[in-house]
């Protein structure tokens, strides 16, 4: 009776109720709907296999169906849902309900005997992982040329596939990825996410160990290298050189004035005034010293001054002691002239080991000093008097130059 325009789907129902041998109907392309009122279908007892294709059917059509159909055809309707609990088809073995309006998988429960299942072309998303689990004895799924949405929820899906053992039909072919839009097109063989991307516990707990990671490696530099000590020497150097650059006029070069600027332990100082500093400015080949107790200008900052005065000069001498390596404002010369040792890839640090230095005694913030001590040659201060010539000679050396 296909391609009539039978309009009522229980009234039809009622044709068929004396029909004791009749097995098969079908009743595609008409204009059938059900919209689910109290009329009851009186449908023939012996009827199993109804084909309602392409007529105007929707959830409804669930409330009147023959009892003990095999084979139901419900393709090109606009069926959106299958109601739990309202069909008992407990003989139904092959169910077509493609070309609809269906967002997921139908669920089993009134149908225990379905073994083929045809559900393509419907606007299916993420169909739900749990279908075989409540369909066992479903043989065959086609569930291709749906617009498929790749993400987490799909993964589930997709691995169903394996343990299903070639179940779903079309399989790679007509599963393909409809959304987003840069993977439409993708075989859903191919689409692969990681388990930490899809599994919120996880990602949280990765979350958790690497933010615990950073905390303890920050508080390993704070506490170990001294990280802070260095970042705000490093913004006092740069507020210096930018207010260098306000107060000078573009392109002006600092103007060196001194052969070698001294570093050392105030405890070492009587060493200095009476060794050192008489030695090299007194005599043959005059060597001009900047020291902090004549050379820093008053009302400056220490820290710029000790910035202007490296600057300054061509060398810089530190003195180095057990005594030296306690000083905070040691360090505080030791890292500025290192940095201008790499910002001017100039050569301009001279050590002079006055005391042996333990390693043990040099402070861990105090990498540097030991990488300097490890790398480059250093000037002993000898015990012996006839050694103490050829020191200073070294040392006049090493501080040769030609100030303007």
């Amino acid at each position: 009776l296909q391609r009539n325009k039978f309009e009522s789907l229980p009234k039809v129902s009622f044709m068929t109720r004396h029909m004791k041998s009749l097995k098969y109907l079908d009743m595609s392309n008409n204009l059938l709907h059900h919209n689910g009122a109290d009329v009851q279908c009186q449908w023939a007892e012996s009827l199993t296999e109804l084909d309602l294709s392409s007529n105007q059917l929707a959830n409804a059509v669930f409330e009147c169906l023959p009892v003990n159909i095999k084979k139901l055809d419900l393709q090109n309707n606009q069926i959106s849902s299958v109601p739990k609990g309202v069909a008992d088809l407990k003989s139904l073995e092959e169910l077509n309900l493609a070309s609809n309006r269906l967002a997921d998988l139908p669920d089993c429960s009134g149908f225990p005997s379905l073994q083929f299942l045809n559900i393509e072309l419907n606007s299916i998303l993420t169909p739900s992982a749990d279908f075989f689990q409540s369909c066992p004895r479903v043989r065959e799924l086609q569930a291709g040329h749906n617009p498929f949405k790749c993400s987490c929820e799909l993964q589930d899906f997709i691995r169903l596939e394996r343990q299903a053992g070639g179940k779903l039909f079309g399989w790679p072919s007509a599963y393909v990825c409809e959304y987003p839009e840069g993977l439409r097109g993708t075989e859903l063989k191919d689409f692969h996410l990681s388990q930490l991307a899809c599994n919120t516990t996880l990602l949280l707990v990765t979350a958790l160990l690497l933010t615990l990671v950073l905390v303890a490696v920050v508080a390993f530099l704070c506490i170990y290298l001294d990280v802070p000590w260095y970042v705000r020497m490093m913004w006092q150097w740069t507020q210096t050189k930018r207010r260098a650059w306000h107060n000078h006029p573009k392109g002006q070069e600092t103007v060196l004035q001194f052969h070698a600027f001294i570093s050392y332990s105030e405890r070492d100082a009587l060493w200095v005034k009476d060794e050192l500093i008489p030695n090299l400015e007194k005599g043959e080949g005059c060597v001009q010293l900047c020291q902090h107790e004549r050379n820093f200008i008053p009302g400056k900052s220490i820290v710029e001054n000790i910035i202007n005065c490296i600057e300054k000069s061509y060398k810089s001498i530190f003195v180095l002691s057990p005594n030296f390596v306690q000083s905070e404002w040691c360090h505080y010369e030791l890292y500025f002239a290192h940095h201008k040792l790499f910002s001017e890839n100039s050569n301009s640090l001279i050590l002079i080991l006055l005391e042996p230095i333990p390693p043990y005694v040099i402070p861990a913030r105090y990498h540097k000093l030991k990488a300097l001590m490890a790398k480059r040659t250093y000037l002993e201060w000898p015990k012996e008097r006839s050694k103490h010539a050829l020191f200073w000679a070294n040392l006049r050396a090493a501080v040769d130059v030609n100030l303007p």
